[in-house]
């Protein structure tokens, strides 16, 4: 790690100086998260704000903001994954976070994008786990997904990657849009139903802790479904990016026990149409000792993103890093 950081900080030292006399022309990066009380919209925050240097802006070495010159990175919060790919298929964000899962269904134009590849999508880095939280009333639990039959459940809003996932996942156990009442809900407005007996049951896949779900622990009480071994190998034999993970006792008040759970990887991912010199600049600053500062003192998940994961199954992914990401971390050597 020693020998990264003084690469990470050689390296970006030449991007700095490459970028001055360009540092004059804004450069504005869009970057699609999630809604504000889930976990994609304060990590893409804190992302855009380690990866930014407005023009004007105090240089790095004199305490002012250590991103690519001249560039302002914005945050806008969306309904995550599924519409954040597409945006940057289509151009409308130079960026987002996204489940891996969907990332490499969209690429390939597979399963629910069957016909419909999203050639432009290239990965960045692996960020951080993120795990399915299936949400109960406070003092209610379920044997398996098949209890859901005929119940109220939040299945997380269209144009997430938790809604494909989870629409999957329930099929295999025999629940369909026909024999539940489903209600498509972002993660705050889950929550508010299920406090207010709404529905019965829902589903968000993030990163813990999710502001939406403490602010309901603390004031209504709630449970998060335990999956067994077997529906978690089960799980993962329908949908292979999702492995096995545990939300720890403590995380949520009253949630005082383990929670066995899938989990997904969430990435940045760019447009294949970004030059790979933007690109590069990105990536050493998103790694630079700023960000890391930035990351450590904001989401709990911040600290899981690491260069040591950065590119933790991503060959295996099958989507393409981007070139300016890939020519970094050969200079780092965390890629041959």
């Amino acid at each position: 790690m020693k020998l990264l950081t003084k690469l990470t900080a050689a390296t970006f030292a030449a991007v700095m100086a490459a970028g001055s006399v360009a540092a004059q022309d804004p450069t504005f990066f869009r970057i699609g998260t999630g809604s504000a009380g889930g976990t994609y919209f304060p990590i893409g925050g804190t992302i855009a704000n380690g990866i930014s240097s407005p023009p004007g802006a105090r240089p790095c070495d004199q305490g002012g903001q250590c991103g690519v010159p001249g560039l302002i990175a914005i945050a806008q919060s969306t309904t995550a994954s599924v519409f954040n790919n597409t945006a940057v298929q289509n151009g409308e964000l130079e960026a987002g976070l996204a489940a891996a899962d969907v990332t490499r269904s969209m690429y390939l134009g597979e399963g629910k994008f069957e016909g419909m590849p999203h050639p432009n999508l290239r990965v960045v880095a692996n960020l951080y786990p993120e795990d399915l939280h299936l949400v109960l009333p406070e003092g209610e639990s379920i044997e398996s997904l098949a209890d859901l039959e005929g119940k109220r459940v939040g299945i997380a809003q269209a144009g997430s990657g938790t809604q494909v996932a989870v629409l999957q996942m329930l099929e295999a156990w025999g629940i369909t849009r026909d024999n539940i009442d489903e209600a498509e809900l972002n993660n705050s407005q889950s929550a508010e139903r299920l406090a207010d007996g709404q529905i019965d049951a829902y589903f968000y896949a993030a990163g813990w802790p999710v502001s939406a779900m403490v602010q309901l622990s603390n004031t209504k009480g709630m449970e998060l479904h335990s999956f067994t071994d077997d529906d978690l190998a089960k799980i993962n034999g329908i949908i292979p990016a999702y492995i096995p993970s545990m939300i720890p006792s403590g995380v949520y008040e009253g949630v005082d026990y383990d929670v066995k759970t899938p989990a997904v990887s969430a990435l940045l991912n760019v447009s294949s149409e970004l030059s790979e010199e933007l690109v590069y600049g990105i990536t050493a600053a998103l790694w630079n000792d700023n960000t890391r500062k930035l990351l450590d003192n904001g989401h709990a998940k911040g600290k899981l993103i690491t260069p040591d994961t950065a590119l933790a199954g991503i060959e295996a992914l099958g989507v393409p890093l981007h070139p300016g990401a890939e020519k970094f971390y050969k200079e780092v050597g965390l890629l041959e």
